[in-house]
């Protein structure tokens, strides 16, 4: 028989909660009853636009093995059996969490930074995995209820955890970094992201250094040598209970070093050194930021004491996550257009890798390459200078038209030819009709934009209007 991911001892001990008789052993956790499986332990959190005590007869009927509530929302629940009763929701879902971390014998791995969190997150998840049970991360649940659910969520038996931490502000990643107890704590780069609630970027700096305090005493910590803020990182990191500082990048002093990197419309390669030996390899992606991030897990491999070989032989099967690079083929009348997905976020450094990448895409006779911009959020007062600063991308990224949406978006348009602007807009949901009807065979069309701008109803949109194919004859990429 399996063993339960949670009994019903080990709920009542880390929960400190009050166990209802209908109450069954767990076989997952949950605080959404959209994906709820049968068998979940489902959290009633209350978040900041609904109060999951709402849905909890929905969870319940879904087949939950229990909904843990408050105290004072119990009453409203009092025929139901399959209660666990807690003081605070949120509270009880962090001590699982670190019931789990605390059983757990696997190896672990935290990540954070301005940019390339879940990328690197999902290619760590993909080498390991191919090494031995992995759990990890699903999508960007790096907050206050991501990390200690994804804590909750791993099985006794995991051998490696893969954790992705974000923050918004100073001080948000010490609880988390604590609760995840890293063995090797990562640091992609240092950015002006969420820059309007730091004074400076030294603060996004120093607040992406907190990682450090959590790892366990003479873990790993895996800095980016090329940052203009590495020094900074690294007394974080020496402050720390790190036992050994592993670096990656371009720079002669990086102990993981790209001595080339070459893009290609559909893949990258890497010719790299580790310490001093040489290894090639293939990413299944095209982006020098995607390179740069993948030496980051050969670090991490390294520190784990895992096959390097093998980790590099797993690049060639990554591919970008929804949003994040996803390529779609696009079928139109006359032929065939590609779609580039990158509108889950962005931010200047994001923006300029994935105006890179679209400049990179090898179109076919008479094809356009087509950008498709939202505003850039959380920038503060640098944020009219930092949409200024991307006309140099949009340029680099050889765009022959562009489309913008967002107020902010306009201190580039000011800044580009007419010619190249085919329209700006208030808001994305304007675009949508205006960007179906420009679509040509053979062309190219990138989107991307801060998350509230809803750049993904365009992506939506042109999929629905176009179908999708899985190759492409009009690109050559």
């Amino acid at each position: 028989m399996t063993t339960p991911l949670w009994t019903l001892e080990e709920i009542a001990t880390a929960t400190g909660g009050r166990i209802g008789a209908g109450v069954v052993p767990a076989s997952g956790a949950s605080i959404d009853t959209r994906t709820l499986a049968p068998g979940d332990l489902y959290f009633a959190i209350r978040g900041d636009v609904h109060d999951g005590h709402d849905f909890v007869p929905a969870a319940l009927e879904k087949g939950a093995a229990a909904a843990v509530v408050s105290d004072e929302k119990a009453s409203a629940f009092k025929d139901s059996g399959r209660l666990v009763v807690v003081p605070d929701v949120l509270e009880a879902m962090r001590r699982l969490g670190r019931a789990a971390r605390a059983r757990s014998r696997a190896k672990i791995v935290a990540i954070t930074g301005s940019v390339g969190k879940t990328g690197t997150k999902e290619a760590l998840r993909l080498a390991l995995s191919r090494q031995g049970a992995t759990h990890a991360s699903v999508a960007s649940y790096n907050n206050h209820w991501g990390v200690p659910l994804t804590l909750a969520r791993m099985p006794r038996e995991s051998e490696f955890g893969v954790f992705e931490i974000g923050m918004n502000h100073a001080e948000e990643i010490l609880p988390l970094t604590a609760m995840v107890r890293p063995h090797v704590a990562v640091v992609t780069t240092i950015e002006p992201v969420h820059i309007e609630f730091f004074r400076s970027i030294w603060g996004i700096a120093d607040a992406k250094g907190e990682i450090f305090s959590g790892l366990e005493p003479g873990g790993t910590a895996v800095l980016n040598r090329d940052n203009p803020y590495f020094e900074r990182l690294r007394a974080h990191a020496l402050a720390s209970p790190a036992g050994r500082i592993l670096t990656f990048g371009e720079s002669e002093g990086a102990d993981i070093r790209a001595e080339r990197i070459v893009v290609k419309p559909d893949l990258s390669v890497v010719e790299a050194r580790v310490f001093g030996q040489p290894l090639t390899y293939r990413i299944g992606m095209p982006g020098r930021h995607i390179a740069l991030n993948s030496l980051s897990v050969l670090a991490t491999a390294h520190a784990l004491g895992t096959d390097l070989a093998l980790t590099a032989l797993a690049f060639s099967d990554l591919k970008p996550p929804v949003g994040r690079g996803e390529r779609t083929v696009l079928s139109l009348r006359d032929g065939e257009a590609l779609l580039i997905d990158e509108s889950y976020n962005a931010n200047p450094a994001s923006m300029r890798a994935a105006l890179a990448n679209l400049g990179a895409v090898e179109l076919a006779r008479q094809g356009r390459r087509i950008a498709v911009l939202g505003d850039m959020k959380e920038l503060g007062e640098e944020g009219p200078a930092l949409h200024e600063g991307l006309v140099e991308a949009v340029e680099a990224g050889r765009v022959d038209r562009l489309y913008a949406a967002g107020s902010l978006m306009g201190h580039l348009v000011e800044k580009l030819p007419k010619a190249k602007v085919v329209a700006h807009a208030p808001s994305s949901a304007e675009l949508v009709e205006t960007v179906c009807a420009d679509l040509r065979p053979g062309d190219a069309v990138m989107v991307k934009g801060s998350l509230s701008m809803k750049m993904a109803l365009v992506v939506k949109a042109l999929k629905e209007r176009y179908g999708a194919g899985q190759t492409s004859q009009a690109l050559k990429g």
